[in-house]
């Protein structure tokens, strides 16, 4: 099936599409907040610059979509029609990066929590936050 948008139309959409405080995101922090965590976000010095760092636990967040991320098996991390080859090579490209990141990490001693997207969706959010709670505490 064709793009229904043209090529500057599709640019445009594409543009707004924010790397920070996105939804999924602003939720994680809202939640992690209202239980007593205090965190940083986006430090710069560390591999990647995580979504949120919480350095008394020595743990970093990252909040990935799971179109960009290439979530396996989830509905939501479907290669789009269109120009297809740009597009697995762009996933698989930032497969690759998050993995080489999350090494970094862990090698600098920093344990790394990796959220899903979908996993922050209504029905498996509670459930989600949940278990980050009881991983954080577990540090």
């Amino acid at each position: 099936m064709a793009d229904v948008l043209s090529k500057e139309q599709r640019s445009k959409c594409m543009s707004h599409i924010r790397s920070k405080d996105t939804k999924p995101e602003v939720l994680v922090r809202r939640f992690l907040f209202a239980h007593g965590f205090r965190f940083r976000l986006h430090r710069k010095d560390l591999p990647g610059k995580p979504d949120i760092v919480l350095s008394k636990y020595k743990t970093v967040i990252f909040i990935n979509g799971c179109f960009w991320h290439g979530h396996q098996d989830c509905k939501y991390s479907t290669i789009p029609e269109t120009n297809r080859e740009f597009w697995k090579n762009k996933i698989s490209g930032n497969i690759q990066r998050d993995k080489e990141t999350y090494s970094r990490l862990v090698k600098l001693g920093w344990n790394v929590i990796e959220i899903w997207q979908c996993q922050l969706k209504p029905k498996t959010r509670d459930h989600t936050l949940q278990n980050l709670i009881t991983e954080l505490k577990n540090e």
